[in-house]
């Protein structure tokens, strides 16, 4: 890690009426902006296409796109410029993810891995046998 990079996280609405290539290229124009700038992208996930809470500039559904980044404090200039200017993005949220908060995931993901390891390995099943006893004859 960079000494002056910070990890950000982001989540923005985009406009639900458009193609998955549409909605694509916003977030690949989105991705540039962070990688020119000295970024790089730690996650992304697209959540799909929901309802709104509430109608936003007349559109009821909005596909949700989470993006965590690694960048100097230039980048989310530059992204929050970015999602003014694009029509194609209802909302959006910027924010520095906590270092309590990375303290707290870095704790989490280090339990389930030693939980994981300590865990004993579960034996295959029990398999039926191929041939049954024939119905006339009984074991003694």
């Amino acid at each position: 890690m960079v000494k002056n990079q910070r990890l950000y996280e982001t989540t923005f609405i985009v406009n639900a009426s458009l193609d998955d290539s549409q909605v694509d290229a916003v977030i690949g124009r989105l991705q540039e902006i962070i990688t020119k700038n000295g970024g790089t992208i730690e996650a992304l996930n697209k959540w799909g296409r929901k309802r709104l809470a509430y109608p936003i500039s007349k559109k009821t559904n909005g596909f949700y796109v989470n993006l965590e980044f690694m960048a100097p404090s230039n980048v989310p200039v530059a992204l929050e410029r970015s999602f003014q200017l694009d029509e194609m993005i209802l909302r959006s949220i910027l924010t520095v993810v906590d270092r309590k908060a990375l303290r707290a995931r870095e704790a989490a993901a280090a339990a389930a891995a030693q939980a994981q390891a300590e865990a004993p390995q579960p034996s295959p099943p029990a398999r039926e046998p191929l041939f049954s006893e024939p119905s006339g004859e009984k074991k003694p």
